[in-house]
């Protein structure tokens, strides 16, 4: 019987485990709560087959020390992928980006659905690839949304359809530069042949610079320029042939038509009809903690959004410039990014800042180095604390035009929060105990 190390026991070490015993391996997991500690781990690595690294732990020693061994080192998506093709006849449509993947992934699936094309969306999006492909034939499509982090340690992947929404740096606390974080996002197209589709976006610049890296069939998107599938003068066009008008879609923002695109370059490629299109992208529903507005304080004349999803400077800096003027809380993990993009568009467009996490002090170091007001920052280090003195504050304010609170915190939540999800419902729940 084959032998297989799984390092770490989260959701996805504990889903490729049920798949790799569905396959007859057996399994030892590295985990110094449920398994093996990781400082024993080299005494029990003489008969191990292949060793599978959860997406969240980086390339470290212990790491090193197994491939020096010999062992093959693969991730949950290359073991679910070799799974899949010697047991179903299903496609990958894959997804991966700095920003925009979460919403791309999720209304790609529901558009096929909605054209009765059975389909889930699976991976970074919440439901392992792996527990997935062991339902065999009962998707055509499986739609994965893939991080960096899951990009990793691939050999034989192939997706049917890829695609990279845009670039921008993050991960800086994970890789030695962002040129080694957008490398690592091109390997969503690896192993594609001519047969396959790869949708880029021309408008990405760090994206064409890598446009030798694609060996799939290239559909070309853009917002600035004609070409595959664009949008011009509020009508999205597909090989010069209009799909639909732009005014009613339900996705709003320069950022969600980008999303769009994307969605429908996959919809055409596949085969479905405009009708469909234009009645699902129309009516489908913005995804929670990603700009969400889910509170509106009427007394006060204050709107809340709730963007917790933003997690990296790029998706903050699109958030508050969506607003005019708004109060923005923001802080988490520091992912070491060149914060000045960030610093720029608070001091020329957010009224006043609330700030929380380890990120909290150099925000405030580097506003004070930009002349942003003194008095405008307010540095509180937890979210409770912020809502708290939010809500004594805005209790004695009328504000006569409508004002936004705005929750982006431009960075990732597990310096405070379990995830983004913990982290944008303990904000909702705050608001509404607070406001309500």
């Amino acid at each position: 019987m084959k032998k297989a190390m799984i390092y770490g026991a989260g959701i996805s070490g504990k889903s490729v485990k049920k798949l790799l015993e569905e396959m007859k391996w057996e399994t030892v997991f590295i985990d110094d709560g449920i398994g093996i500690l990781s400082t024993d781990v080299v005494a029990y690595l003489e008969d191990i087959d292949l060793f599978i690294k959860s997406p969240g732990i980086p390339y470290n020693d212990l790491i090193k020390k197994v491939e020096k061994k010999g062992i093959k080192v693969v991730n949950e998506i290359e073991v679910a992928y070799n799974y899949m093709k010697k047991n179903s006849k299903t496609k990958i449509i894959a997804i991966t980006g700095t920003n925009g993947k979460t919403t791309t992934t999720s209304k790609i699936s529901g558009l096929l659905n909605a054209a009765g094309i059975k389909s889930i969306a699976a991976g970074n999006i919440g439901v392992p690839y792996s527990e997935v492909v062991m339902e065999k034939d009962k998707y055509e499509y499986i739609v994965l949304e893939l991080s960096s982090y899951q990009l990793e340690n691939l050999y034989e992947f192939k997706a049917d359809i890829a695609m990279i929404i845009n670039l921008a740096p993050d991960h800086l606390n994970r890789y030695k530069d962002k040129y080694e974080y957008y490398d690592t996002k091109f390997n969503i197209g690896m192993n594609q042949s001519c047969e396959d589709n790869f949708i880029v976006n021309i408008d990405d610049v760090e994206i064409m610079k890598r446009l030798n890296r694609i060996s799939g069939k290239l559909l070309k998107i853009s917002l600035e320029e004609t070409s595959d599938v664009y949008a011009l003068k509020n009508k999205l066009y597909f090989k010069d042939n209009q799909i639909t008008d732009t005014d009613n879609f339900s996705l709003k923002g320069r950022h969600n038509l980008q999303n769009i695109l994307f969605i429908v370059g996959v919809s055409k490629l596949i085969g479905i009809d405009n009708k469909i299109i234009t009645k699902f992208l129309k009516n489908t529903v913005s995804l929670e903690h990603r700009m969400e507005e889910f509170y509106i304080y009427k007394n006060k004349n204050i709107k809340f959004i709730n963007d917790s999803k933003g997690t990296n400077l790029e998706s903050t800096i699109k958030a508050i410039e969506a607003f005019e003027k708004p109060i923005l809380i923001c802080g988490g993990c520091d992912k070491n990014l060149e914060l000045e993009p960030l610093i720029k568009t608070i001091k020329e467009n957010v009224r006043e800042i609330y700030l929380i996490g380890e990120l909290s002090l150099k925000i405030e170091k580097e506003l004070s180095i930009v002349k942003y007001p003194k008095e405008n920052i307010h540095n509180l280090k937890t979210l409770e604390k912020v809502m708290s003195v939010l809500g004594t504050k805005l209790k004695n304010i009328d504000y006569e035009e409508e004002t936004t609170i705005l929750f982006s915190p431009a960075s990732s939540s597990f310096d405070q929060f379990k995830n983004y999800e913990e982290r944008g419902k303990i904000f909702k729940k705050l608001v509404l105990e607070i406001f309500k």
